[in-house]
């Protein structure tokens, strides 16, 4: 998934001032247990928890989890998507990082940069180990949930050996289940489709593969964000910090070739917009559109990946066709 700004399904706009763990990250050992947890945790769902350890306190040696707060909502189940808030530290009182430190850049009061991903217990993203992010399943949304134990016992042989931490040290994570959605792998936008305004590609997306996009030949590439919804969807408004669920496929512009598409990767899958854990073009064009929309976007690289000049679309202006098709 080339749309997050570095690697795929990293979430780096959050704020972790080192990566745990490797893509070898796994599952191998067993289950968590509700065997008694040693840290205190203060504080409400929905709000920046305080995590603090007694100073004598050794951690289990298999995962423990805890629910602090049971939420309301649906109960989530794996392979469910889900929208979560997260702190994390030693059990020594080391920052790991969370989703409650704001990002530069960011307003006061506007949304959070969350993690959203799918429930499971492989290796998805890089802010939640697998074990942490499978606990989830289970619980209710609106719960907080906290999960500690050795390294060893999180994150396993997938342990960053550069963060500097040993396998024997007690590691906790406080996570809040914010929202979460079951999602239909093979969904897409439904309707009838609008022709492409004059000098913009045309879209034709086949049941179950990647959208076919067809730029016009001898048209130049435009200097700016170009956006048409192509089929108006009936669906709530898509908001900045919702976890968008959607069908993609983008090509490059200047050759037509595909570079990636959701299609190739599983089917729908989910990205928190309005946030700037996606480039920038889909941030602007896709806040305000609705849950059904397909939307094409035409992204100039200053609005891309021109901001980082090693990446390989970095000079590419980019287009997208986007089938929205559920919000989290």
């Amino acid at each position: 998934m080339n749309l997050t700004k570095n690697t795929r399904r990293a979430a780096v706009a959050l704020t972790v001032p080192i990566l745990l763990f490797t893509a070898a990250c796994g599952s191998e050992d067993g289950k968590g247990s509700s065997g008694a947890a040693v840290a205190k945790v203060e504080g409400k769902a929905g709000e920046k928890p305080k995590i603090t350890v007694p100073k004598d306190a050794k951690p289990a040696e298999k995962p423990v989890t805890k629910t602090l707060v049971e939420g309301k909502g649906a109960t989530v189940k794996k392979g469910d998507l889900v929208r979560l808030d997260f702190a994390a530290q030693t059990m020594k009182g080391r920052n790991l990082g969370g989703s409650w430190t704001p990002q530069p850049g960011s307003k006061p009061g506007g949304p959070r940069t969350q993690v959203v991903t799918e429930v499971t217990d492989q290796m998805t993203q890089q802010m939640l180990p697998p074990k942490v992010l499978s606990a989830m399943a289970g619980q209710k949304v609106g719960s907080r949930v906290e999960i500690e134990g050795t390294a060893k016992a999180l994150i396993g042989a997938g342990l960053n050996p550069q963060a500097g931490i040993k396998p024997e040290d007690g590691l906790v994570w406080v996570v809040d289940v914010v929202g979460a959605k079951k999602v239909d792998k093979k969904a897409k936008a439904e309707g009838d489709q609008a022709e492409p305004e004059d000098g913009l590609p045309k879209v034709t997306a086949p049941d179950g593969k990647a959208a076919q996009i067809e730029v016009p030949k001898g048209e130049k590439a435009p200097k700016d964000l170009k956006e048409q919804v192509l089929v108006k969807g009936k669906g709530p408004e898509v908001k900045a910090g919702d976890g968008l669920i959607a069908q993609y496929t983008g090509v490059k512009w200047e050759d037509g070739k595909k570079f990636d598409s959701s299609w190739d990767h599983g089917g729908a899958t989910a990205f928190q917009i309005g946030t700037g854990q996606v480039v920038q073009g889909w941030d602007k064009a896709l806040v305000g559109k609705h849950v059904g929309d397909r939307v094409e976007i035409v992204i100039p690289p200053k609005l891309g990946y021109g901001a980082s000049p090693q990446h390989e679309l970095a000079k590419n202006t980019l287009v997208f066709s986007v089938d929205i098709v559920g919000t989290v």
